[in-house]
């Protein structure tokens, strides 16, 4: 992809050269709505977009990432969830483009990883008077992701939780649809090697993430997008009467009063062994199947954040 300029002189061509492209999934109610307001904000900031892009089909999404990059932009700035900024992750990383965030989205896991604000105008006020850092990329099988590759019962949840509910509740959502899906859903077996240790495990639901949020909630202090390790923990353990609990309490409260297990493998490559092979959310793509390897690319991909991000 070519050399990468520092990050000090690529933060200073963003501030000084406003060469940014604008790319808004205008599929979402949310994001046709306020697609408008993108642009008027960015204006008022200071910024003219060399493009600008309504994305209506999602289909469209990846083609039109490839077009914005094409004008070579110092700065993508795109508007949407976390699946539009998953797409957008894999066309930047390892190029010298910053990636900017506008969470429009239902949880908006990427933009909490990254301590951006999550209210419009103060998200187009980063990209002025913030800095471009360099975060983790993580890596499933061939797939490049931002936030996390899932396993279990979230795999159902996310393609059962209806839209108007999304729209209602929000990320409570999530795990309301859970509640109906776990009575039924069984437990399965996990093997996971690291560092040459393998961990065994029986659990209704195992993630592995690169980010620091799932479900719009903090999974746990610990968990960095950028410390160069990923993290593997389960929810709840093997007795659904035990996650069902959990999850209710989630649904009310907005955390999780445990993390049954823990945070409990860190490491900078995992492989993954199921038992039944199961299939793997990777920030919401379900294409692929356990056994998987997934490893972290330290500093894999640039973003614009705020000033204050301590950038490892």
């Amino acid at each position: 992809m070519g050399e990468l300029r520092g990050k000090a002189e690529h933060t200073e061509a963003i501030r000084t050269g406003r060469r940014v492209c604008v790319v808004v999934n205008t599929h979402s109610r949310r994001g046709r709505r306020l697609y408008p307001r993108v642009v008027a904000t960015l204006r008022a900031e200071g910024f003219e977009p060399i493009r600008t892009f309504a994305v209506v089909d999602p289909r469209r999404l990846r083609a039109t990432l490839d077009t914005a990059l094409a004008e070579r932009p110092d700065l993508l700035i795109v508007g949407g969830g976390d699946g539009t900024l998953s797409a957008a992750v894999k066309h930047v990383a390892h190029r010298d483009v910053a990636l900017g965030v506008l969470p429009l989205g239902t949880t908006n896991n990427f933009a909490r990883s990254l301590g951006l604000p999550l209210d419009l105008p103060g998200a187009i006020r980063v990209f002025r008077t913030g800095k471009v850092a360099d975060v983790d990329l993580g890596v499933a099988g061939d797939r490049e992701f931002a936030n996390l590759a899932s396993f279990g019962v979230s795999v159902e949840v996310a393609g059962t939780v209806r839209p108007w509910l999304k729209r209602l509740l929000g990320r409570a959502a999530y795990p309301l649809t859970a509640l109906t899906i776990l009575p039924r859903h069984r437990p399965f077996r996990a093997f996971i090697t690291a560092d040459g240790r393998r961990h065994e495990l029986l659990t209704h639901q195992l993630n592995i993430a690169n980010g620091r949020f799932h479900g719009g909630w903090q999974v746990a202090r610990d968990i960095s997008i950028d410390n160069g390790r990923l993290v593997a923990y389960q929810l709840g353990s093997g007795k659904r009467l035990r996650l069902l609990v959990e999850t209710l309490v989630r649904a009310t409260t907005g955390r999780w009063r445990s993390l049954a297990g823990g945070p409990f493998v860190v490491g900078q490559e995992m492989y993954l062994e199921t038992d039944p092979p199961l299939a793997a959310d990777v920030d919401g793509e379900v294409r692929l199947m356990t056994p998987i390897t997934i490893r972290t690319v330290p500093n894999g991909l640039r973003v614009m954040v705020t000033d204050d991000f301590v950038d490892s």
